[in-house]
């Protein structure tokens, strides 16, 4: 099978490399093709894929391709490749505010469609990835994308309407916890500690602590109150962090990302 990408940017670069450590297919089988020379010449060094000289030539010889582009660059890139678009051919497409029926309207004729929201982890192997398959996508179809989505990550399907809540909670979260990483290995560096010491005691801690979620199957809060003993240190600190509207913080950021994405 010969994967295409329109786009080689970071989160294609990405899925590129889970492809090749995964062994799920050769350099050669892969071809993308970027607008920005630097992108195509960094993913053709790095990753030794074949490159194209345009989007077309990408759609004309690939059995799936990945719109790997922003989304405000959709309907001028689509409106290029349609034409060569082939009836069996599957698109993965990466885009937050684009729907399905938005994507097939742009197309203007059945075609195959995935729509899949990942997040940047991917870089490191510790993406997740939402999919979401259109009516002309079959069984064995949605397994080969959801092969080649979980070669950098964990993958699941949802519901479109979830779409929006995933770009929330995943797709845009990682923004939010390196943030919570700085302030807190800022506050360490006040107290004391080296900086890039602060940073790995600091990320280390929300490392371990999603995987005890993860792992333990407990409920966060029941894990939070394994870590507050009675008058001590830890439950000062998150009666300051209710006092000062840290949970109505997060959840107010992810309901305008929610929105934004709705209105991409």
């Amino acid at each position: 099978m010969k994967l295409g990408f329109i786009g080689c940017g970071n989160m294609a670069s990405a899925i590129m490399g889970g492809i090749l450590k995964n062994g799920l297919m050769e350099a050669t089988d892969i071809i993308g093709a970027d607008v920005f020379a630097p992108s195509r010449e960094k993913a053709k060094e790095n990753l030794g894929i074949q490159i194209a000289e345009n989007n077309r030539e990408v759609v004309e010889k690939a059995d799936m391709f990945v719109l790997s582009i922003k989304p405000q660059f959709y309907a001028e890139v689509i409106a290029e490749i349609k034409d060569a678009v082939k009836e069996n051919q599957v698109i993965i497409t990466l885009a937050p505010g684009k729907t399905l029926a938005w994507l097939e309207e742009q197309f203007g004729k059945p075609v195959k469609i995935v729509r899949t929201m990942p997040n940047t982890p991917a870089m490191v192997l510790e993406g997740m990835t939402a999919a979401c398959p259109n009516e002309y996508v079959t069984k064995e179809e949605l397994e080969c994308a959801l092969a080649i989505l979980k070669s950098f990550g964990e993958v699941e399907v949802v519901t479109e309407k979830m779409i929006d809540a995933v770009v929330a909670v995943s797709g845009s979260s990682p923004a939010y916890v390196y943030m919570m990483i700085e302030a807190m290995a800022d506050a360490a560096v006040a107290e004391g500690m080296p900086r890039n010491q602060a940073y790995k005691f600091a990320a280390k801690a929300v490392m371990g602590s999603a995987k005890m979620v993860l792992e333990t199957g407990k409920h966060p809060g029941e894990l939070k109150d394994m870590v507050c003993s009675p008058a001590g240190t830890t439950i000062e600190a998150v009666k300051v962090l209710e006092e000062t509207g840290f949970r109505g913080s997060i959840m107010q950021a992810m309901e305008v990302c929610a929105e934004k994405s709705r209105n991409l």
